[in-house]
């Protein structure tokens, strides 16, 4: 029951109430569309990198890969908020959202380069987020610690694959490479800071269970 004088927006949520503010929010901003204005709004770094003329064979290939990357930046964003929902330390909390908010940057990026692309993201980017969020959300209920490991290795299984990518993108596609390689410093960037504040290293089932988890997200991000 709400306390007479106070308003809806004074109103204390239950961490169910959050988690599904938190998850509806984000199943909204899937739908927007690319800005005009992102690339200078998110610094995006293929604006001085000229456009390759690509095959068709090759324009798909490349946004397929950008696909995969825009996927992973979903459920980066859903990971991180997950985990910052239930974390005990508030310093970790707020370590998690800031890297979320970078990790927005990123999102922004890859919808930029798929939109010159001539592509959409993945039409199962719901899926991808939904799960993830439950997924983050476990991760943190298991203590700080274990939330900043699951960062540190979900952080150093991506760099892998941005490297994968660097090594399967058409070699003529600067403007993807830029996005590629600029994700990638960021991406190592964040493991090492939370191997810095104390991450926890995750046992190797967990480990293997992401990497199938992450296959899974690749297959399905590449062709639809």
């Amino acid at each position: 029951m709400r306390k007479p004088g106070s308003s809806t927006s004074q109103r204390d949520y239950s961490g169910a109430d959050r988690a599904l503010m938190l998850l509806h929010r984000g199943l909204r901003a899937l739908g927007q569309p690319a800005a005009e204005s992102s690339h200078a709004q998110a610094g995006y770094p293929a604006a001085d990198a000229p456009e390759a003329e690509l095959s068709e064979g090759e324009r798909r290939h490349a946004a397929g890969l950008m696909r995969v990357n825009h996927a992973g930046e979903v459920s980066a964003q859903a990971l991180y908020q997950g985990q910052a929902l239930v974390a005990r330390d508030p310093r970790i909390r707020e370590h998690l959202r800031k890297a979320a908010a970078e990790e927005r940057a990123h999102l922004e990026w890859c919808r930029e380069r798929l939109h010159e692309l001539g592509e959409a993201p993945s039409r199962l980017s719901p899926l991808w987020y939904a799960g993830s969020f439950a997924i983050g959300a476990a991760a943190g209920i298991a203590g700080d610690r274990w939330n900043l490991g699951f960062v540190e290795e979900t952080e150093r299984q991506v760099v892998e694959h941005l490297d994968d990518h660097l090594g399967s993108l058409p070699p003529d596609d600067a403007r993807s490479r830029a996005v590629v390689e600029a994700m990638k410093r960021d991406e190592a960037r964040h493991g090492d800071e939370a191997a810095a504040a104390g991450a926890r290293p995750l046992p190797r089932p967990v480990k293997a269970l992401m990497r199938r988890v992450a296959q899974v997200m690749k297959f399905g991000a590449y062709r639809f």
